[in-house]
């Protein structure tokens, strides 16, 4: 994982330039990265070149060869080395894959803290600032019965059971990731200060703002999809149901991610927004840890076999391709899988069905595939 003390090139300006261009956003982005080959390419690539890639056209083309305040991405990357923050562009290969895979990434993340942002395991769990007794003790019941499988817990770092979470995984060890609204500059909340100072050293803090930039309300909603997207579930506790909890349970829903609610009392503001996630079948009613383990498929714990060296002649080019990607992870989303065996939809939808059927992979919660 790059970390810029005194390592600032003109890649790096030219990737937080992008950024700062209007109109054009991650997808736009990695298709002007995969057809340029870098950041400075595209920025020295000549208007009709660049208005010729899918998407872009002449207005945006023009937008890119207009823009040239590339000094002040130059003092934002001395704030980064000044800080010792790690940048993390979307095409580097630590960035977070599980959030690379969803439809609007963010082009950019700056980290502090010790751990990789692609661990096996990693869960959201979010919930009212406001929280009860009763989800004090089920978020904490919760972390301590994961402490063996040794999950990493993210959350959004503010008051109620975001803290209660990050606090409950320091104290069992875990590793745990604050996404933050804002930039590095602050802590929001500000008593929330020696907690985040404790996180670097067990995990870290995460966001896609600048340095100097602060809490605003607008954020917040931008910050709920990297918590939604960062993981493989979203276990919501508490939340009523114009709670921004709703937010991250929606984005997770629609990033096809396993979410969890915790049904509670109907006279309860504060379940009433689990209760409806239930009722609308977004969310399955959490009724125990052992439930998450057993839905994301941690329980199995054998050395797995790998049916490539018996069956490897017997499979067809496409299945191999296949099989070949996922025996070099624990668990892959099928988006990643599309995108690294580079086949047609069509032939790999096919070779999935067909490995499937020879009991070769198997499909798990959230659209993930790992070998049997």
């Amino acid at each position: 994982m790059l970390t810029l003390v005194g390592m600032i090139t003109d890649e790096h300006i030219y990737q937080l330039s992008l950024t700062r261009i209007t109109d054009i956003g991650s997808i736009l982005t990695k298709q002007l990265i995969d057809h340029f080959g870098s950041a400075s390419a595209i920025f020295h690539a000549r208007k009709k070149e660049l208005a010729a890639v899918e998407g872009i056209g002449e207005i945006r083309a023009s937008q890119i060869k207009k823009f040239s305040d590339h000094h002040s991405s130059e003092q934002e990357l001395k704030k980064i080395e000044q800080h010792q923050l790690r940048l993390l562009f979307l095409t580097d290969e630590h960035y977070p894959q599980r959030l690379k895979n969803c439809p609007d990434p963010p082009l950019v993340l700056f980290f502090r803290g010790d751990r990789s942002l692609n661990p096996s395991r990693i869960i959201s769990i979010i919930g009212s600032r406001n929280a009860t007794d009763y989800g004090r003790m089920v978020t904490e019941q919760l972390i301590e019965a994961l402490q063996p499988y040794d999950v990493m817990i993210v959350s959004g770092l503010a008051h109620g059971i975001d803290a209660i979470a990050h606090r409950s995984a320091l104290q069992q060890q875990l590793p745990t990731i604050g996404v933050m609204a804002h930039g590095f500059k602050t802590i929001y909340p500000n008593t929330h200060r020696s907690l985040a100072k404790e996180m670097i050293h067990q995990g870290g803090l995460l966001t896609e703002f600048w340095f100097d930039t602060l809490p605003d309300r607008h954020h917040f909603p931008q910050r709920n999809r990297i918590v939604a997207g960062i993981s493989d579930a979203t276990i919501v506790i508490e939340t009523a149901v114009k709670g921004g909890s709703m937010i991250t349970a929606d984005l997770a829903f629609e990033y096809n991610r396993d979410v969890f609610a915790v049904p509670g009392r109907i006279t309860d503001l504060r379940s009433s927004g689990c209760l409806q996630l239930i009722a609308q079948n977004k969310a399955t009613a959490f009724t125990s840890p052992d439930q998450i383990i057993h839905a994301l498929g941690w329980l199995e714990t054998k050395k797995k076999k790998n049916p490539q060296k018996k069956l490897f002649p017997e499979l067809s080019s496409e299945e191999q391709i296949i099989i070949s990607i996922l025996t070099t992870q624990e668990q892959m989303h099928v988006d990643e899988l599309y995108l690294k065996s580079k086949l047609p939809s069509s032939a790999m939808a096919s070779a999935i069905l067909n490995l499937e059927l020879q009991n070769l992979i198997i499909q798990l919660p959230g659209k993930r595939y790992q070998l049997s």
